[in-house]
């Protein structure tokens, strides 16, 4: 649970980061677009849910799976895999990566399976 927390602090601090400090926003190889439709398409609340459960054992609601999904893949693939590669979390970055394509994959489900036809 303490690792989860870091992780979770670890996140905000990136995410404040990043919207703060425009050096820090991009590599120069990302475009800056993307980062920034997908820093602020989600609500921080579901951003850490998510985060939770890609990273430790939380459990993603359905209106933050909604979220998700209009978020997108691109961002939701580009954001794990940029806390994913951070040094303390590298080892099990497979491990990570796997856990974000299950939590999209869920989302998706859900999100079609209570939307209006």
């Amino acid at each position: 649970m303490v690792k989860l927390n870091f992780i979770m602090l670890s996140f905000v601090v990136l995410i404040v980061a990043l919207t703060c400090v425009p050096s820090l926003a991009v590599e120069e190889n990302e475009p800056k677009k993307l980062w920034d439709q997908c820093v602020v398409k989600i609500s921080p609340n579901c951003a850490l849910k998510i985060i939770s459960q890609v990273f430790g054992d939380g459990v993603v609601s359905i209106p933050c799976c909604k979220e998700l999904v209009q978020e997108g893949k691109e961002c939701h693939d580009t954001l794990v895999k940029y806390i994913a590669d951070r040094p303390s979390l590298i080892g099990n970055e497979s491990k990570y990566l796997k856990k974000r394509d299950e939590v999209w994959a869920y989302c998706v489900f859900v999100s079609k399976a209570v939307s209006p036809a």
